[in-house]
């Protein structure tokens, strides 16, 4: 097993989209108060005397929409501040980006991945469950201001969900020949929204590689990522494209992650909430920052264990949280 050194950190539970394939359409959820959520000093003080020590030195911030958080930037700038941290990223939806990618880059944001499920903007909004097809601009906006002011490599996330947006694969893979983007298929998981699962199913890896290989051809790349991607590449394209594969092909040997939700609670297993840790009220408590470091290294020690045990007795029963409360 890899070693485990990246932390994903949920900065909200709230997102200004509803995708499919993370809520149930007419869902409401129960989103933390504003109270329950990690302050942000709370946050940098778990990051700077909990998770570096134990050897966490790569973070990625998600949501919910990460840049619906107050103050993001300068969270952003006082993580990268830390000697100790490596990399820096984000997952966002785009949505909130373009006027603010210059202050995020500049703040010490390494990279950036953002969601782009369709190039069709009537699509895009059925898939994100709200209509204006404004929204689907503002999100093409992010990613070009993106791309402009240097984040490099740019990821652009795709869930590849049948009969809604797998016809558009290819023209999704072209996005990767003329610019140095990095297009990532993710395939389609039974979180938030399982009757959408069970009434569709998904597509396999293998399967989009196949279309985009009989198309143009496909070997594989030379950039490695260190994440869960299989990435290949459109033989002379600036770009790569990424294949996601934890339906068809389980990664959970390889899994150098653990998760930290927007109101404290650590896990480490996307699938499992087995063994996670409340950091949010121990903190609150008084526990001091020793004592977390060696709870979360006992954590560490039983991940292998608890990886994906959910597989095995059905995916759906494994968890409680959506993907937005998880933060993915």
């Amino acid at each position: 097993m890899n070693q485990v050194d990246y932390l994903r950190i949920s900065l909200i539970d709230r997102c200004n989209f509803r995708c499919l394939y993370c809520m149930p359409e007419g869902s409401q959820l129960d989103y933390i108060l504003q109270q329950q959520l990690l302050t942000n000093e709370e946050l940098l003080t778990l990051i700077e005397e909990v998770f570096i020590p134990v050897g966490f030195t790569r973070f990625r911030l998600t949501g919910g929409e990460p840049l619906l958080r107050p103050r993001v930037v300068d969270l952003v700038r006082a993580i990268a501040s830390f000697p100790q941290t490596q990399d820096l990223a984000m997952t966002t939806n785009g949505f909130l980006l373009a006027p603010i990618a210059q202050s995020l880059y500049d703040a010490g944001l390494s990279r950036i991945n953002i969601s782009l499920d369709s190039l069709d903007p009537d699509i895009f909004h059925q898939i994100i469950g709200i209509h204006g097809r404004s929204r689907w601009q503002e999100v093409w906006d992010g990613i070009q201001a993106a791309y402009r002011v240097g984040f490099n490599p740019l990821k652009l996330n795709v869930v590849v969900i049948p009969g809604v947006n797998d016809h558009e694969i290819l023209d999704l893979a072209a996005l990767t020949i003329e610019k140095q983007w990095h297009v990532r298929f993710i395939e389609f998981m039974p979180i938030g929204n399982g009757q959408l699962f069970s009434d569709r199913g998904w597509v396999s890896s293998a399967e989009l590689r196949q279309q985009i290989r009989d198309r143009w051809g496909l070997t594989e790349s030379q950039v490695c990522g260190a994440g869960p991607a299989d990435v290949f590449q459109i033989p002379g394209a600036k770009g790569t494209l990424g294949f996601i594969s934890q339906m068809s092909e389980c990664f959970c040997d390889r899994c150098n992650r653990m998760r930290l939700s927007a109101d404290g609670w650590l896990r480490p297993c996307l699938l499992n909430e087995t063994g996670q840790l409340d950091l949010k009220t121990a903190l609150r408590s008084g526990v001091s920052t020793y004592q977390l470091q060696e709870q979360v290294k006992n954590l560490l020690v039983i991940k292998p264990e608890i990886n994906f045990k959910g597989r095995d007795s059905g995916v759906e029963g494994a968890y409680s949280r959506t993907m937005s409360q998880i933060g993915g």
